[in-house]
């Protein structure tokens, strides 16, 4: 009990410690969110007052100009209330509209290629670990290659030669503008057909994280002394391999799975400016790009939340799953 409360009680001052960054980075950046605001406003022929920009200011939740600890004790405030603020970059819609709208596409593409990169790496990772020095063990700088070339790069190529030269699948975009977006076939058909090359870009890039990882471990498994025994033993292969090896060379992998899920919040940004994917990278693209301090804070606060959340999760698990963990802590 005292391991998971010392847990719990560490992971909320990382969460504290990571909402003050969250306040504070955005705010380093040069430029005003009101002004900015109240630019688009004169761009469009309105009047700017000094009425018009104190009600502005307090739209957006405060004048940047006051002092920095009164600013973070209102951010603290609406935080608590659940308020994120108005977003200046779609200006008037608020933050948590904002952000619900793009997350599912992130999540979606991002949670289905991180799950199918892992699940296809850890397999073949095993695989070949079982078996080092084999043909397929060749293979590998094969695909640390893949890992080392830039995703814009490789998003770049899969476009060209699978949409623009084959015309199999969609260029841009996250489904036909045609269509409403609902829960029918038409739609749903139609995401699937544009999501696939960015997803094919994800898992084809961070697979040879898993398989290398994986296989490394299964390598370093089976020198273990309770290998030894179990074929001492007389155990089949397969139960060695699905019992044993496999099932203590993996826990990195859970590890590290939990961790790229967090992450999947954050999504891809590079991936989704290139097939102009509406996903929550071109929200925080935007964000940046207009100062957009609530927006900012709000697709940050997401992520440290995931992150956060998935790490969390593994290091309870672990608890359970390992006790030596419990020991050592």
């Amino acid at each position: 009990m005292n391991y998971f409360l010392r847990k719990l009680g560490f992971y909320a001052v990382a969460l504290w410690a990571a909402l003050t960054l969250n306040f504070a980075i955005p705010r380093m950046l040069p430029g005003n969110p009101v002004d900015i605001l109240l630019a688009k406003l004169q761009q469009r022929g309105g009047t700017v007052t000094p009425e018009t920009r104190k009600a502005y200011a307090l739209l957006l939740g405060g004048d940047s100009s006051d002092p920095l600890w009164v600013q973070y004790w209102d951010y603290l405030k609406n935080l608590a209330r659940g308020d994120l603020g108005t977003s200046v970059s779609y200006y008037p819609a608020k933050v948590s509209d904002v952000i619900l709208t793009s997350l599912p596409w992130t999540v979606v593409l991002v949670g289905v290629a991180t799950v199918l990169a892992a699940l296809l790496g850890v397999l073949l990772g095993a695989f070949v670990g079982w078996k080092p020095g084999t043909w397929l063990d060749s293979l590998i700088p094969a695909t640390t290659l893949l890992a080392a070339v830039p995703y814009f790069w490789l998003a770049l190529i899969l476009t060209y030669f699978l949409a623009r030269v084959l015309g199999w699948f969609p260029m841009q975009g996250g489904y036909d503008v045609v269509l409403s977006p609902g829960w029918n076939f038409e739609f749903i058909f139609s995401a699937i057909e544009y999501g696939f090359l960015p997803a094919l870009t994800i898992v084809l890039a961070s697979i040879a994280g898993w398989l290398l990882g994986m296989r490394n471990m299964m390598v370093s498994t089976l020198s273990e002394d309770y290998i030894l025994t179990a074929e001492a033993k007389g155990l089949t292969p397969r139960k060695i391999l699905r019992s044993y090896a496999s099932r203590n060379a993996v826990l990195p992998s859970v590890a590290g799975f939990a961790i790229s899920l967090g992450f999947v919040v954050s999504g891809s940004v590079i991936t989704e400016q290139v097939f102009s994917y509406p996903g929550i990278g071109g929200r925080l693209l935007g964000a940046v790009t207009n100062n957009d301090y609530a927006l900012m804070q709000g697709v940050f606060l997401f992520i440290t939340l995931a992150v956060l959340g998935a790490n969390l999760v593994v290091d309870l698990l672990y608890g359970i799953i390992d006790p030596r963990t419990r020991a050592r802590s």
